[in-house]
């Protein structure tokens, strides 16, 4: 193992920008390497600085040179930061690889990767195809933009995501540049960053259908445009999880190098992640760019099945859950063996939808604390429409798809579908869920359509994607509500639904696959620890409404001296008479240095009624005890047919 170095960097992007960039070096004896990019929006030298580890791994265990760089507008970067994913970050991140690769210690070729946001960006770079990247990793990020990001699902909007990131980037984007990164004249700088501020939300907001906005930055339907080789991560807890198999079958019939990684993971770290199993990833990524930067046809075998996942098993489910049961498998993708199995749905009575079904499926993206697992859904169960199923030894891979033929009593209905585990003793464990704005029932590219009132219609659903084999004796359950609530928002008003009819196809597996076992590389103990978290859902019998609050945060050393505190509190609340809603939350955010202490601070009130989305949005920054600017935003948002 050699030893390198760290340096700070600055790279000119367009409209005199300086984009801050962190490199980790390896020992220069070894000659010019190939450098592996990531870029974000978080806080490179506080907020995210405890990452390093990963780092100095790749650089000091494999000789790779690693830039990390913050986005035009964050952390030490100039600029405005307008938008996540905006058409000129990646004209900057398309220039930053030109010159990371003309570097002395660079040998050329260039590798992108990253998680979540940068993952996303891995991607988009990818379609702009500069010709020194040569490999990406896309670590839980997804292909499309609208229907699997943390604002829509399904045409609806995501309601517990309000309280998370869609706020708490806003307050982000008011801290200033690191004093001992930027330099004389950070304070100017943060002046104009604050001046400039509008909440990305508000944006997301007004685009409530899939129309251009949400095609930019998304590789779906276009994949052709990405010539280098994907890799891409997912994991079956992660809300990003559809990125898997329909990318890889789009980039096989490119003609695109490819390869899946999916594992049991939530929105966390491989190593670390609960549930597991948990695996070491870097080795993984290593060995792709191994191949693809430095040309190792050894490293990766070329005929090799493309897709590598892990197998759930049958498990009592938990919030906390640590880890499933199951086994890692190999595949090729599509897949010879899988084959689709038809369940006939019989019809139902009228359903009078209960707004508050699924609180305890509360967040499809879970992550960690307090967004965490499903919990046993047996009491959703009761409120939803359920058909059982025989389901002995059943092996699933892929993207279960449910038909129905319905009537619904309102112009504007949603229709949530969860497949269920059941176990002999009653407990019913979530397997994979869909969600449709029946507005959208022609699909999210073409203009919603209210429902006609009384009249029966037909959808299709296409549940997550998912692994899973069911254990002798066990049931599958289909459930069927007019609400997935607190993930997405409840429907405007009160409705009934009367399913007439339907099909659920399931992609079953046939026969054992012919591959070995991949031999992975274990990770270490989960990162969770539930200390210091709140995660309630309060129900108030006399007024008829059900809350889900949360309330958590940390205090940590960052780098230059420094010390960083971040605090979240949030709740969301509903009506079940009159489905109304309301969204709140209170994000702070305190970085001390040497220069200075700094404190964003930032309010959200969302309130739903049948008709609008009004949103209410507070700023309060201050250096040390001072007050530096006070902001307040108020929009109204008419309910596009959602």
């Amino acid at each position: 193992m050699t030893e390198g170095r760290i340096e700070q960097d600055w790279i000119e992007v367009e409209g005199d920008v300086r984009l801050s960039v962190t490199l980790f070096l390896p020992d220069p004896a070894a000659g010019p390497q190939p450098c592996i990019l990531e870029a974000l929006p978080y806080r490179k030298d506080d907020l995210t600085s405890s990452y390093r580890p990963e780092y100095i791994r790749l650089r000091d265990e494999y000789s790779y040179a690693v830039a990390r760089v913050d986005v035009r507008g964050t952390g030490s970067s100039g600029g405005i930061a307008v938008d996540e994913y905006p058409a000129v970050e990646q004209r900057d991140l398309v220039r930053a690889i030109g010159w990371l690769a003309s570097q002395a210690w660079c040998d050329g070729n260039v590798g992108m990767y990253g998680t979540s946001y940068s993952g996303f960006n891995s991607l988009q770079v990818a379609c702009e195809r500069p010709p020194e990247l040569k490999a990406v990793v896309a670590i839980y990020a997804t292909d499309d933009r609208y229907t699997d990001d943390v604002h829509y699902m399904g045409g609806a909007q995501r309601w517990l995501d309000l309280i998370d990131y869609r706020h708490y980037m806003t307050p982000m984007n008011a801290l200033p540049p690191v004093p001992a990164v930027y330099g004389a004249g950070w304070r100017d700088e943060w002046a104009r960053r604050i001046d400039r501020l509008e909440p990305w939300l508000f944006t997301w907001m007004t685009h409530q259908q899939d129309r251009g906005y949400w095609r930019h930055g998304s590789l779906r339907p276009d994949y052709a445009r990405i010539s280098c080789p994907v890799m891409v991560v997912a994991g079956w807890a992660d809300g990003y999880r559809n990125n898997s198999f329909r990318t890889m079958a789009a980039l096989a019939d490119a003609g695109v190098p490819h390869r899946l990684l999916a594992g049991p993971w939530a929105h966390a770290a491989t190593d670390k992640s609960s549930p597991g199993p948990r695996i070491d990833l870097v080795p993984e990524m290593v060995r792709w760019w191994d191949r693809w930067l430095r040309g190792n046809a050894s490293a990766a075998d070329d005929d090799e099945p493309a897709v590598t996942y892990f197998m759930r098993r049958s498990t009592k489910p938990s919030p906390v859950l640590d880890s499933y049961h199951g086994q890692w498998r190999r595949e090729d993708w599509p897949n010879a063996r899988s084959m689709p199995v038809s369940i006939a749905l019989e019809g139902r009575p009228a359903y009078r939808v209960r707004p508050d079904v699924g609180t305890a499926a509360w967040i499809s993206c879970a992550g960690h604390l307090p967004w965490g697992q499903s919990d046993d859904q047996r009491f959703d169960d009761a409120a939803s429409i359920v058909w059982d199923r025989d389901a002995d030894g059943v092996e699933l891979l892929g993207h279960p798809v449910l038909r129905l033929r319905l009537v619904a009593s309102e112009p504007v209905a949603f229709i949530s579908a969860k497949l269920n585990d059941v176990f002999e003793d009653g407990t019913s464990a979530l397997v994979t869920r869909g969600f449709l704005n029946l507005t959208h029932r022609s699909g999210h590219d073409v203009p919603a359509q209210p429902v006609p009132v009384g009249d029966p219609i037909e959808v299709e659903i296409e549940l997550e994607a998912t692994a899973y084999a069911f254990e002798p004796g066990h049931v599958l359950r289909i459930a069927v509500a007019g609400s997935d609530w607190p993930n997405t928002t409840a429907p405007p008003r009160p409705l009934t639904i009367e399913i007439l009819g339907g099909e659920l196809v399931l992609p079953t597996l046939t026969e054992p696959g012919p591959y070995p076992a991949p031999c992975l590389v274990a990770g270490g103990d989960s990162a969770e620890d539930p200390d210091g978290i709140s995660w309630r859902i309060e129900r108030d019998v006399l007024a008829g409404t059900v809350a889900c609050l949360v309330d958590h945060g940390s205090t940590f050393d960052t780098l230059y001296g420094g010390t960083a505190t971040e605090h979240y509190i949030g709740r969301v609340t509903l009506d079940t008479a009159s489905f109304g809603e309301r969204a709140e939350a209170d994000v702070t955010y305190r970085v001390d240095w040497p220069e200075a202490s700094v404190t964003a601070r930032s309010t959200l009130v969302v309130v739903a009624d049948a008709e609008n989305f009004v949103v209410t949005v507070t700023l309060a920054v201050f250096e040390g005890d001072e007050p530096v600017a006070d902001r307040v935003w108020e929009r109204r948002f008419p309910r596009d047919l959602g």
